[in-house]
Formats: C-alpha cells, structure tokens, sequence
C-alpha cells in the first residue's frame, strides 16, 4: 500500500508536469512537482490547473449569473466604491471586469487600458478582459493587438478561449475568410461544445447552411447527454443557439 500511494503521487505529479510543459509554465513548476510530489501537486492545482479548469470557469460563471440575476447593479456599485475610496491598481482591474459585466463595454475598455499603463502591463488576465471589452465596443484593432500580445507571450495561456475571441473579432471586422478559417482551426484543435457551437453561431450568421447542418448533428447528441446542471452553465450559449 505505501508503495501504491507513493507511486500515486509521483503519476499526479507527472500528470501536472505534462500540462506545465504544454501550457508553457515557468519551469520552477517542474522542480516543486518532483521534488514535493504530494505537496507541489497540491499547489500547483489550485495556483495553475484549478483557476484555467473548464469547472472552475463553469462554477465562477453559475456563481456570476446568480449575483448578477439577484441584484443586477451590486457589483459595479461595489467595485466603483472600493476603487474611489481606495484606487489601486487590483480594485481599478475589479472595476474594469465589473463594467464589462454590466455591458459598459466603452468604460470598461478605457479602465482596462489604464491598468495597461500600471503595475499590470504584462499581466495576461488583464489583456484578456481588454480585448474581450473592446472587442465588445467595437475597437476591433485594440483587441487583436492584445490577442497577439498573449499569443506571443504564452500561446498556452487560455488557448480555446483566446482562439474563439479572435475568431469572433475577425467575424466582427468583416475579415469572413480569415473567421471561418479560425473557427475551424479552433474546432481542430480543440473539438469541444464551446468551439463547435461558436462556429455554427458564426457560420448561421454568414449564410453557411450546409455548414450549420454539418455541425448541429454532434452538439444536439451532446446536448441530449446534459443534466440539469450543465444545461444551466451553459444556459447563455444554449440561448443563442436557440435549442
């Protein structure tokens, strides 16, 4: 048995070590994975796998939806008071995210940009939510240059995420080649619901028909396989796609 839970221990760490390589981590992770195997796993899953998990993202995003239904405004009026009572650098970021959230797509970008010229210019989150809010406000220029900031920086960094963002931002200039061909690479590399249904999203708006059909087969027989639960995570996408 102590052989068996050491061994246990070591295929977890080698497991973390495999998506540290391949999300491109810095490679002291490497180091604390095989020289602290039980611990370093530990850490490692809530500092890195846990935080770019798709369960992570999916209960965050339950949790969001649940605040936001109860009291629409509470979170923007909090972020607003914490960040003129005390304007660091975090609470101008929580500022940035809760705009975004409330559709102040405009604000939110300018906020983004100001955390840009801080503390936070290489930071890849705060990139991620700037060009999420400008692509929503129509600078379709500023979110592609953040989208190639991350992808130079750390190509792994939320790589399905980032990947239909620029997809969508190409679909959003009008660039429909270079859109359908990044909704298929997604697709490709990724072959998830999320991506599958982005593409069909994009490719019902483009007149596609015989694209739509190709797709739709595989997302209504995962869909049939969904509970309760998943089908409310995923409420918003479900709402788009009108099924």
């Amino acid at each position: 048995m102590p052989l068996f839970g050491l061994g246990l221990h070591i295929l977890i760490a080698l497991l973390f070590a495999v998506h540290a390589v391949r999300t491109r981590q810095q490679l002291y992770w490497l180091l604390i994975l095989f020289s602290f195997p039980m611990l370093g796993s530990v850490v490692y899953f809530f500092a890195i796998y846990w935080p770019n998990s798709r369960l992570e993202q999916g209960a965050r995003k339950a949790l969001t939806s649940t605040a936001r239904a109860l009291d629409p405004g509470r979170e923007l009026r909090e972020a607003q008071a914490a960040f003129d009572f005390t304007p660091t650098a975090q609470n101008q970021m929580r500022l940035a995210y809760a705009q975004l959230d409330a559709g102040s797509a405009q604000a939110s970008a300018a906020t983004f940009e100001a955390c840009l010229n801080g503390v936070f210019g290489a930071d890849l989150e705060v990139r991620r939510g700037a060009a999420r809010a400008n692509l929503a406000c129509g600078n379709i220029d500023a979110a592609l240059a953040h989208m190639d900031f991350m992808r130079r920086a750390n190509p792994g960094f939320r790589a399905e995420e980032i990947a239909l963002l620029r997809a969508q931002t190409l679909a959003a200039a009008g660039r429909g080649a270079e859109a359908g061909a990044a909704f298929a690479e997604a697709l490709q590399r990724f072959n998830s619901f999320q991506a599958r249904a982005e593409y069909l999203l994009w490719a019902r708006a483009a007149g596609q028909h015989a694209l739509v059909d190709s797709l739709k087969p595989d997302l209504e027989l995962t869909i049939a396989y969904w509970n309760r639960h998943t089908r409310e995570m995923n409420r918003d996408v479900l709402q788009r796609l009108g099924m």
